[in-house]
């Protein structure tokens, strides 16, 4: 009886420790990264883009999303080098 009661709760320690598929933290990332999409598709006018020394027209969206890809690759390195 013991051992079932060892087993049932090795159960329940590895599946906190796991987590599931779908956790309240993965469901804010998802919800942060549909709104910051919608902004950058809702601002779709041309802009002049100074890049150090060039100035560049370019649709505001595809500057945001370069901006929004670099964030990502420079947190995803942070968060990696802390393991």
């Amino acid at each position: 009886m013991s051992a079932a009661k060892s087993t049932s709760s090795g159960k329940s320690s590895s599946k906190k420790s796991g987590g599931g598929l779908v956790t309240p933290s993965r469901i804010a990332v998802a919800v942060l990264a549909v709104l910051g999409l919608v902004f950058i598709f809702e601002n779709t006018r041309q802009v002049k883009i100074r890049l150090i020394i060039p100035e560049v027209t370019m649709p505001l969206w595809l500057a945001l999303l370069g901006m929004a890809i670099i964030g990502g690759v420079c947190g995803a390195y942070v968060f990696h080098r802390r393991k």
